[in-house]
């Protein structure tokens, strides 16, 4: 979303190389997620915290290696969005879209992560199975019968 806006406000066309942009930007904005998601995975498993406190210690701790990344990727194509002269017509639709997308996405990413995590903690608490003593309990009442 913000690389098709940035690609609009500097009114440059969606081409085959702002299109490489676009997908550096998914596998970014997957890893960050990713970072997140199984430091926050991991904090539940062995630490028992809950998936709150999880998520939490994960925005915290993972905040400073996203921004690196991000920071890196956005300073990066710096250069490409704003240079001019010979070949910049090819190369500018990639800074654009590297820029405008980094910029949108991080705060996105950064916002929406934990939100969608606990969602999905909590869909997944209503379908789990039943813990081992509810098993046997439930198997006793049956084989009763």
């Amino acid at each position: 979303m913000g690389a098709i806006l940035a690609l609009l406000l500097f009114h440059v066309d969606l081409s085959v190389i702002a299109l490489i942009g676009i997908i550096l930007l998914i596998g970014i904005v997957k890893k960050n997620a990713i970072m997140m998601i199984d430091f926050a995975l991991e904090a539940e498993r062995e630490q028992g915290l809950s998936p709150q406190e999880a998520i939490y210690q994960a925005c915290l701790l993972r905040f400073r290696p996203i921004m690196m990344t991000t920071m890196a990727a956005l300073l990066g194509g710096l250069p490409l969005a704003l240079g001019h002269g010979t070949g910049s017509e090819l190369r500018r639709p990639l800074g654009i879209t590297i820029v405008g997308g980094l910029i949108v996405s991080q705060v996105l990413t950064l916002f929406t992560t934990p939100v969608v995590y606990l969602f999905f903690d909590r869909i997944a608490r209503r379908y789990r199975p039943a813990k081992e003593a509810d098993r046997k309990m439930l198997a006793h009442t049956f084989s009763a019968d």
